[in-house]
């Protein structure tokens, strides 16, 4: 297995700081809004209906994950010509001003139904923007790290959604505490968003002082980047042939994972079973800080076994565990007991650092360097903006619809099941490959692997 010929060139821990403290905050930025869901339904939509508010405001919120494919393709076809560096700092600044443009949005109440259509808009923003971060950052990561230790490396910033969750919900803990419940509903909820204008500053001091990264740097020292990245990436039938197994063998399940065991849970305890929204804040950060490392212990599992076998095991027991343990936070809701709901939710944040720990060394290999920005941006982002962003709304809505507050869950049992079986079958793991043997080719760059060529 060869190492890259540059490794060391830029300290492997100050690129990853730098990826992942950007990346952790765009990620606090697009689910600030989601944190405030409940709050902000009151605020930017006419009141009457409260249920019609709160779909509305998770419609709202969906819209964000509807444009992540766009903004994958977008800043994935620059991240590809131009650079991996450039890419995802103009992500950062876009996502920055966006969610901070909320905080400054007067309601319904002042401008009527101009608030919901541009609240509307800059989530669009948001999307498209986090389209063009995560596949820059993973990829970033990945090209410094060596062969043998990408799951290890990249793992940390599998850790920054998780984080990124965090950091929102502690905001707002903290804010809501000093400003107190009511100053809080009434206009404090809008610091959380503001704040984003000092985190993203700090990130952008940080990340500029990068240097690209060391194999896109080789890439264009010898002439093979790409000119088409986006008609190279899907313009063929074994191309998205390559990207449709990874979206529904992969990508997919640990979408629907992920949502499920962190942001599924909080409504779930909000609007199901009427937690106070303090315990509820507080119940899923503690089960967060507490399965943050495990992203690190899986990647690194990932390098020994591989990432197929962590991430479809995942997926499996997540399908076959979600009903039993939401039947008992229904029975510790009441009278309410916090430390079991708080080990419950625990449990569904270890199946998400199952699914999500490994996948970025997953999505890197799977496609050659030439393309990767835009080839894994879009499974990635579509199984991430669509499965994963439209589950809060479509499982609110089925529990709705039926009056069966488990009803939500089937949506991501199914998607969870499917993904096992189909990644079964047809997935390929390349835990074992070198990522620079296209440097070294003498050819077009092309990967001898079928599935990647």
């Amino acid at each position: 297995m060869r190492a890259h010929p540059l490794e060391g060139a830029q300290g492997i821990w100050k690129v990853i700081t730098a990826s992942s403290v950007g990346t952790m905050i765009e990620w606090y930025d697009f689910y600030i809004f989601g944190s405030l869901a409940a709050i902000i339904s009151t605020q930017f939509f006419p009141s009457g209906n409260p249920t019609a508010s709160f779909l509305k405001t998770l419609a709202t919120f969906a819209v964000g994950f509807a444009v992540r494919p766009f903004g994958a393709l977008v800043f994935g076809r620059i991240g590809d010509l131009v650079g991996r560096k450039f890419a995802f700092l103009a992500t950062l600044l876009i996502m920055g001003g966006s969610t901070a443009a909320i905080g400054f949005l007067p309601g319904y109440e002042k401008i009527g139904i101009a608030a919901p259509i541009i609240l509307v808009l800059l989530r669009l923003l948001q999307g498209l923007a986090l389209g063009g971060e995560y596949g820059g950052a993973a990829v970033y990561v990945a090209e410094h790290a060596p062969d043998g230790r990408r799951g290890y490396y990249t793992s940390f910033i599998q850790t920054t959604a998780t984080l990124g969750l965090f950091v929102s919900l502690a905001v707002i803990l903290v804010v809501r505490e000093i400003l107190g419940e009511e100053a809080f509903k009434q206009w404090g909820w809008r610091i959380p968003f503001i704040l984003s204008l000092l985190l993203v500053g700090i990130s952008y001091y940080i990340r500029i002082r990068l240097k690209e990264s060391p194999l896109f740097t080789r890439l264009k020292e010898t002439g093979k980047t790409s000119t088409a990245p986006i008609q190279e990436s899907f313009g063929t039938w074994p191309r998205w042939k390559l990207i449709l197994t990874v979206l529904f063998g992969a990508a997919a399940g640990q979408a629907v994972v992920w949502y499920t065991g962190q942001f599924y849970a909080l409504l779930f305890l909000q609007t199901v079973l009427k937690v106070p929204l303090k315990t509820s804040y507080i119940i899923v950060a503690v089960a967060l800080l507490l399965g943050a490392p495990l992203f690190i212990y899986f990647g690194h599992l990932s390098d020994r076994i591989g990432r197929k076998k962590v991430m479809l095991a995942g997926n499996l027991i997540a399908a076959i565990s979600y009903l039993p343990i939401y039947r008992a936070m229904k029975l510790f809701s009441d009278p309410l007991n916090a430390v079991a709901l708080t080990a419950l939710v625990f449990i569904q944040v270890v199946f998400v650092t199952m699914v999500y720990g490994p996948i970025a060394a997953f999505l890197v290999e799977a496609f050659p360097a030439r393309i990767r920005y835009t080839s894994l941006s879009l499974p990635y982002h579509f199984a991430n903006g669509w499965f994963g962003g439209f589950l809060p709304l479509i499982a609110t809505g089925l529990v709705a619809r039926t009056g069966n507050i488990y009803a939500g869950l089937a949506f991501p049992i199914v998607v969870a099941l499917a993904t096992f079986f189909i990644g079964l079958f047809v997935l390929e793991d390349h835990h074992n490959d070198s990522i620079w043997a296209e440097v070294h080719d003498s050819g077009d760059g092309a990967v001898a692997s079928g599935s990647r060529a």
